[in-house]
């Protein structure tokens, strides 16, 4: 189990976009199940939508993205040393909508690593039935690098 403590150590994200309140198990180099609790508290119901809370979907697909960060960050070599961006999403589906009261479990796997990029497959489950699937890409920057940059 990883705790948001120790979630807030690999994720650069936090509230209201930290996504991600727990890591149940993670297998570097190949897979992570974490959680988010969707809380009728969250930020985006008072405009999404007023009347019907839905979990937008994009913020679903970020919460998998997030999970998939912090199983990165178990997978590669110096992870302190890096930053890690989200740079493509394919094959996206939407099957389920998300509201207050659901519980997502986050999970995603690693297709293919490479130093500079890695290719991931991902899904979002809420009891049991897909809300979102799909694909995406992340690069891996060199935080030296983009230091140098800005």
């Amino acid at each position: 189990m990883i705790n948001i403590e120790q979630i807030q150590k690999f994720l650069p994200h936090r509230f209201p976009f930290l996504l991600v309140d727990r890591v149940k198990e993670v297998h570097p180099g190949k897979s992570i199940v974490a959680l988010k609790n969707v809380s009728c508290n969250e930020p985006f119901f008072q405009g999404h939508f007023p009347g019907k809370m839905i979990m937008p979907g994009v913020l679903i697909v970020e919460a998998i993205a997030q999970a998939g960060g912090i199983l990165l960050f178990n997978s590669i070599p110096n992870p302190q040393r890096k930053f890690v961006v989200l740079t493509k999403i394919d094959n996206t589906k939407f099957r389920r909508q998300v509201v207050p009261g659901d519980q997502l479990k986050l999970e995603a796997e690693i297709l293919k690593l490479k130093s500079k990029y890695c290719y991931l497959k991902g899904r979002a489950i809420v009891e049991g039935e897909v809300a979102v699937e799909g694909e995406m890409v992340a690069s891996i920057l060199d935080l030296e690098e983009m230091n140098e940059l800005t």
